[in-house]
């Protein structure tokens, strides 16, 4: 070997025992992104296509200005797939696609040890309005108001499996649009796919409680791998 390709080799290599990435190395995917919400926590939930009922959830941190993985799982989205965030209809079992923050997280069990993220315990009296007529649409509320009907709610105690642990995505919540969807969280997996919300394992969702931080901002991002959709668009 030539001595100049030795000293190539030696400088590769040197490259690669330092961490550098190897020049056709693709970028972690939060790098790929047209935004990733400002914080160094971000949680991508990522579907084949936009009709696809299941995918990867993934959540990162960003250290030393690298998105480092920090954990993995399998996910399911909404039952008829998922769609853009901003056409999104109520009703539809679709799950929104776009950038959201994580406003505070909640369960039926306590929350698991190591969790420092806001979290609500539900009472029997918790229920999530999904009543567009009612002022509190998009809202928890305890008790349910009278202007906001049962049948166009969820009591979350009833879903003692899937509101075990669950964390509010801030799709339509800070400015609510009326008809176009609420009560979409990141929760325990149920039987199957989900009306709309995004979910993984309860091994998976512990670990994400744990691992959330406020002061860190952490945000989800949910898109498909291409086309409109894109999670690399959000």
């Amino acid at each position: 070997m030539r001595t100049s390709a030795v000293a190539g080799a030696l400088a590769s290599a040197s490259l690669l025992a330092l961490g550098a990435a190897a020049p056709n190395a693709v970028a972690p995917l939060p790098a790929r992104m047209a935004d990733t919400g400002g914080g160094t926590q971000l949680i991508t939930a990522v579907a084949p296509t936009k009709s696809s009922t299941t995918g990867t959830l993934t959540w990162w941190d960003r250290r030393n200005g690298r998105w480092v993985k920090a954990g993995s799982a399998s996910a399911r989205f909404g039952a008829k797939g998922l769609v853009e965030g901003a056409s999104r209809k109520q009703n539809t079992n679709t799950t929104p696609t776009g950038l959201y923050d994580l406003p505070f997280a909640f369960g039926i069990k306590g929350a698991p040890s190591g969790t420092t993220y806001k979290y609500r315990p539900v009472h029997a009296s918790s229920w999530w309005c999904e009543d567009n007529a009612s002022r509190s649409y998009n809202r928890w509320t305890e008790p349910r108001p009278s202007d906001c009907r049962a049948s166009e709610s969820e009591r979350l105690g009833d879903y003692p499996t899937q509101y075990a642990y669950a964390l509010v995505i801030g799709f339509n919540y800070q400015q609510p649009v009326r008809g176009r969807g609420a009560g979409i969280f990141l929760h325990v997996n149920g039987r199957g796919a989900t009306a709309g919300c995004v979910s993984v394992p309860g091994d998976a969702m512990r670990a994400i409680l744990r691992w959330a931080a406020p002061g860190k901002k952490p945000h989800i991002a949910i898109g498909t791998t291409s086309g409109n959709t894109a999670i690399t668009r959000y």
